[in-house]
């Protein structure tokens, strides 16, 4: 098991987990939110697969929020 943060929150995942299985592990969208990963913006939501989360890591999801 690895531990990283997310949303200033600890959360325990398996070794190999992707950015994309945690937030399929969240019931999240990744269309409706964006991601900082280690103090960078994820702008490319397709290589969300290919980013494998790392004991340590800090994940920062924001949801967008629609209004008028």
């Amino acid at each position: 098991m690895i531990t990283l943060t997310v949303n200033g929150a600890p959360r325990e995942l398996a070794h190999s987990s992707t950015l994309a299985g945690l937030l399929g592990s969240l019931r999240i969208d990744p269309r409706l939110v964006v991601v900082e990963h280690n103090r960078s913006i994820l702008r490319d939501r397709d290589t969300y697969g290919s980013v494998n989360l790392e004991d340590g890591d800090v994940v920062e999801i924001v949801h967008f929020v629609g209004g008028g």
